[in-house]
């Protein structure tokens, strides 16, 4: 038994009734732009994951120098007021 009552014989069966009517070059070729088209998503999706993390280290870092100004200038304040 394989998928749901699909024998191994019978999936070997389809599959050479579709080798027969595409032919195994245009089967390698359909392969290989499947493959492509996988490559191409992860990277996508790698490159918007990575421009993701820079924008928050942006933000972070922003944050950051705006907390570092605003006590700045509240030094700056008391140093005047003395």
């Amino acid at each position: 038994m394989g998928f749901s009552g699909i024998s191994i014989w019978q999936l070997l069966i389809v599959l050479a009734i579709i080798v027969l009517l595409f032919g195994t070059k245009k089967l390698r070729g359909m392969g290989g732009d499947i493959g492509g088209a996988v490559k191409g998503f992860k990277k996508a999706m790698s490159d918007d994951t990575a421009s993701e993390q820079e924008k928050s280290e942006q933000i972070q870092q922003s944050e950051k120098s705006t907390v570092d100004d605003s006590t700045n200038t509240e030094k700056n304040k008391d140093s005047n007021k003395v």
